[in-house]
């Protein structure tokens, strides 16, 4: 059975049929420096060429404003993975980041519990 939303790499019983290794190529490091409160957006370019199906999802969850730990979340790929998907895309002109505003520490209990809170309402 196809998972969630139709997608063709997660299964309902067997969880995310691509590793996340394959889905970043073997990279660790994403080659643009971005936080879990970073905000991304799309720019209205597109990339030249195909796109892997992580890197569109990833492009369409862009429309708006949207946080790297959001977008991992919907991913359902670690943070690591989501920030090379999401350089790749900064690298082609697809989207850009922008750092977290200085109010959002990212030590700060109650920055922290609202980003969780609002992961958990969006999935």
């Amino acid at each position: 059975m196809v998972g969630p939303e139709n997608e063709p790499f997660l299964d309902d019983d067997a969880g995310r049929l691509v590793r996340p290794y394959t889905v970043s190529n073997g990279r660790t490091r994403p080659s643009t420096h971005m936080e879990l409160l970073s905000w991304v957006m799309a720019t209205g370019r597109l990339p030249r060429g195909h796109l892997e199906p992580d890197h569109a999802r990833a492009l369409r969850l862009c429309g708006g404003p949207i946080t790297v730990a959001e977008i991992a979340a919907h991913l359902k790929l670690p943070a690591a993975i989501t920030k090379v998907v999401l350089s790749d895309l900064v690298d082609c002109g697809a989207v850009s980041t922008r750092a977290p505003s200085p109010i959002a520490d990212p030590t700060n209990l109650s920055v922290l519990e609202a980003v969780l809170d609002g992961l958990q309402r969006r999935l």
